[in-house]
């Protein structure tokens, strides 16, 4: 059976997952996202290539890094994953800049325990003061093995289209109006954002959309002001896309946070 746990302490959400039929369809975080693959194999497409996480493997992505995941095989899978804001991370790591992963998966044992102590403080719901300091030691190990500052901008293009596609997810996506204002083609546009980002600005403005449900869901503790505000039709509609990304529904995961201390 699917099951998906999260909690959420010190600016970083936790999730506990097991999986056998469920299928994540192709996203991306705006967090920086780690997990352990604790048993079977997770098999995901990222940056358009198959990727394959055994047990005791780290799996690192980048803010916006599109990609899908699944189980590999009829056995499943069990894993744990940490996401963090980009700031929340630069902040603990003393730097500026962003950084990337350069490897998207590695078997370092340091790392691999340091994701599991803090994934299981967060989810036991230990003190925030814990798991800052497990956040600590943690980019202490990243930083020693697995950071970059080489990384490939967004060109002009879509830069604009991304604070366009964010300054409207209270509405539908409206594609006329933004090739109008870049001064491009509809397909040339879909075509360049997609080579930029991995996904095409329909899915990539959906998955914002959804972002922003998480945040206001944990911010009010209420899915029918997260539903208005993002422009979802109705519960259902969040639902549905909510749980492709995040493998439950908007109501189960308030339901999570809620039972947090």
């Amino acid at each position: 059976m699917d099951k998906f746990i999260y909690k959420k302490s010190a600016g970083i959400t936790a999730l506990s997952a097991s999986i056998t039929d469920f299928t994540y369809k192709k996203h991306s975080h705006m967090e920086y996202a780690m997990g352990v693959t604790l048993r079977g194999i997770q098999h995901y497409n990222l940056d358009g290539s198959l990727q394959l996480s055994y047990p005791n493997g780290v799996m690192l992505f980048n803010p916006e890094q599109a990609h899908d995941g699944m189980a590999h095989d009829k056995a499943g899978l069990d894993y744990v994953m940490i996401y963090i804001e980009p700031e929340l991370l630069l902040e603990a790591i003393g730097k500026k800049d962003i950084v990337r992963f350069s490897t998207p998966i590695v078997y370092y044992d340091k790392i691999k325990q340091n994701i599991l102590s803090l994934a299981n403080a967060i989810l036991s719901e230990k003190d925030e003061a814990m798991c800052s300091e497990l956040l600590l030691f943690l980019t202490d190990s990243l930083l020693q093995t697995n950071l970059s500052t080489d990384y490939k901008k967004d060109d002009t293009l879509v830069r604009k289209a991304k604070d366009m596609l964010h300054a409207d997810l209270n509405n539908v996506l409206k594609l006329d109006e933004i090739c109008k204002e870049l001064n491009v083609s509809k397909f040339q546009f879909i075509r360049s954002f997609k080579a930029h980002t991995g996904i095409p600005p329909y899915q990539y403005f959906l998955n914002c959309k959804i972002e922003r449900a998480k945040k206001l869901i944990e911010k009010n503790r209420d899915i029918y002001s997260a539903v208005a505000e993002c422009g979802f039709v109705d519960l259902t509609h969040l639902n549905k896309h909510f749980k492709s990304v995040y493998g439950t529904t908007a109501f189960e995961y308030m339901s999570h946070l809620n039972l947090v201390r």
